[in-house]
């Protein structure tokens, strides 16, 4: 029943809200300034006058605001263009992260986009039609208010005749009243001659013509005035007040719409500004934080497997002077040469860095070193990209021969391009020479040829990449478990002779110097030298004011037997040296568990080389 109740109330409510409404509109439309505001004259033209000054202040704020929406546009342009990825960030573009935020800034490029369409749709729409608005309504205000100072001067000048002919009358009428009293009186004055009272008499009549006369222009005039004033007050002036009205109706209904409008224009965008909102949350819900770890692992794992275990070292078993080796490996195992595999028993003097061309042999080094740089990629590694642990070789390799499948089929569809516009031009001489081609096929051709000689290359070095086993462990691993396990510097009769100096003989960057010079980043992939006979050193290479170094010299371990290499294997660490398939090399220290071995080759140029390989690449045979 309530219910009921409240629901019958509501829409009475309603209905009389509705009444009210059509009564105020019927009513809005019986009122006009003319007939409800005849006497206001000046305060309409003051009240116009403002109303249209609010639409200039309203043009104003547009104009305020389109510059508020372009310098945020260009600011986000610029917060965008500021945050760009670097090219030498380009590597990290595989990371969801990455992708997630190169994708919000698209989004936020797009934001300034859409800020820069509101800006010039504010500008050519809303601020162009209020600025031609105010100028049309500042014009017919002033033709209006002209045209009502007219009809006003009009009625003005009529009432000012009608008065001046009320004065006139009245003035006419006074002497006539006068005049009829004279003669009354002089013609009851018995003294007076026929003739004196006859000329009263004619002044009499005379006066009395003129006030008729007077009566009649003022009767004339205030019939002209009444009709003129009618006229004015029911018509000329209600329709200049109407005028006035409909502009400032005009005015209202463009201020109106011009709201609306600047309102539609922001609206205009904001699907697109939503679908940017949407697409920085998408970005956002993209990162996969698994993804980006197992990248970083795809990135950066080199295949090795930890060290294994450091074996015990029973002091009481092994020879005493191994002790005193050890304590002396600790403690110079910063003047070793960066490879680490040969120990010190004495000092040598070698002649400064400045001297490095001065013999045959550092010339064939520097001719080595350029040969081996003319083989390097344009990042700074080398061609086969053996330098690189062997998962990330592979990936290099992969990736190398995906780039040249998609140049090979580029270039193919070129070529076949340019065969097919050959033989049109074979057909129809008319439509071109074939000979202008015959270049182009030419140059496509060799390039071709070349990417597949490319492709092949690297699908062989794959090939061999993907043969090769696993290494156990990097070399720099197995030279701090040698460093902790005190084997950096132990002999082949398992002893080394003490060196007690003050470190006066030998500054501290001679190791490296040394590893400048031998270790494998430097191209030389040998440890010459640090080993005798290697043709440095000697007294005719030293120069008086040269500076000058030191650095151990070393003597040759026995060998324990020999090896053959099973697969080529790259000097990519410290400590290693290279070696190719079926080369038989010395061993001279066998696997200690890390994984390595030290083998030696003979080199008729630069006497030995000793480093480590690895041990699964080669099949040792250990003498009796």
């Amino acid at each position: 029943m309530l219910a009921l109740l409240a629901s019958g109330s509501s829409r009475s409510s309603s209905n009389n809200k509705l009444a009210e409404s059509e009564n105020s509109a019927q009513n809005s439309n019986n009122m006009s300034w003319g007939t409800e505001l005849w006497d206001q004259n000046e305060n309409l033209a003051i009240h116009t006058n403002r109303g249209i000054d609010a639409l200039d202040k309203f043009a104003n704020f547009l104009r305020d605001r389109v510059a508020i929406e372009t310098e945020y546009a260009g600011k986000l342009r610029r917060l965008v263009k500021n945050y760009q990825p670097k090219k030498k960030e380009e590597e990290d573009n595989e990371f969801t992260s990455v992708q997630a935020f190169r994708n919000l800034l698209k989004e936020v490029g797009d934001l300034a986009g859409q800020r820069e369409v509101v800006s010039e749709s504010l500008q050519l729409q809303i601020i162009a039609g209020v600025t031609l608005l105010s100028k049309t309504l500042r014009e017919e205000r002033k033709k209006c208010l002209s045209d009502g100072a007219t009809l006003q001067q009009n009625l003005t000048t009529q009432l000012s005749s009608l008065d001046r002919a009320k004065r006139n009358y009245e003035k006419a009428y006074r002497d006539s009243e006068k005049a009829v009293d004279s003669y009354k009186r002089a013609d009851m004055d018995l003294n007076l001659s026929r003739a004196e009272v006859e000329r009263y008499k004619n002044v009499m009549t005379s006066k009395i013509q003129q006030s008729d006369d007077a009566k009649n222009e003022y009767a004339n005039q205030l019939q002209k005035t009444n009709n003129l004033q009618q006229q004015h007050y029911s018509m000329l002036l209600p329709s200049v007040l109407n005028r006035l009205q409909e502009l400032d109706e005009k005015r209202t209904r463009g201020f109106r719409e011009f709201i609306v409008g600047a309102a539609d224009v922001e609206s205009s965008v904001a699907p697109i500004i939503a679908r940017c909102m949407e697409g920085i949350v998408k970005a956002g819900e993209s990162i996969n934080e698994k993804e980006d770890t197992f990248k970083v692992i795809e990135r950066y794992q080199s295949g090795f497997t930890p060290p294994r275990d450091i074996p015990f070292e029973d002091l009481s078993k092994c020879d005493p002077d191994s002790v005193q080796d050890s304590h002396y490996s600790n403690s110079t195992s910063n003047h070793l040469t960066i490879r680490g595999t040969m120990s010190a028993n004495k000092l040598k003097k070698r002649v400064g860095i400045f001297n490095i061309f001065g013999s045959n042999k550092q010339r064939q080094i520097i001719e080595a070193c350029i040969t081996m740089k003319n083989s390097l990629t344009a990042d700074g590694q080398k061609e086969d990209f053996s330098d690189l642990p062997p998962n990330q070789r592979r990936k290099k390799l992969q990736a190398k021969i995906a780039e040249l499948t998609q140049n090979i089929a580029q270039e193919t569809k070129a070529r076949d391009g340019l065969m097919k516009m050959k033989i049109v031009y074979e057909a129809n001489s008319s439509l071109g020479n074939p000979m202008t081609v015959e270049g182009q096929l030419n140059e496509s051709e060799h390039k071709l040829e070349k990417l597949k000689v490319d492709l092949k290359k690297y699908q062989g070095f794959l090939e061999k990449a993907s043969q090769v086993p696993t290494a156990t462990s990097s070399p720099q691993a197995s030279r701090n478990q040698l460093q902790n396990g005190h084997r950096t510097s132990r002999h082949s009769n398992g002893s080394a002779d003490d060196h007690h100096d003050d470190g006066d003989d030998q500054p501290d960057d001679a190791g490296s110097l040394s590893s400048s010079s031998a270790s494998p980043e430097s191209g030389l992939g040998t440890s010459h030298t640090s080993l005798p006979g290697s043709g440095q050193g000697s007294a005719n290479e030293n120069a008086i004011g040269e500076d000058t170094y030191y650095e151990t010299e070393v003597e040759t371990l026995n060998p324990v037997g020999k090896c053959r290499a099973l697969y080529p294997f790259e000097a990519s660490s410290e400590g290693s040296i290279p070696m190719s398939e079926g080369e038989e090399l010395q061993v001279i220290e066998i696997d200690q568990g890390d994984g390595w071995t030290r083998v030696r080759r003979e080199n008729n140029s630069n006497g030995w080389d000793e480093g480590f390989v690895p041990t699964s690449y080669i099949e040792i045979t250990l003498y009796a």
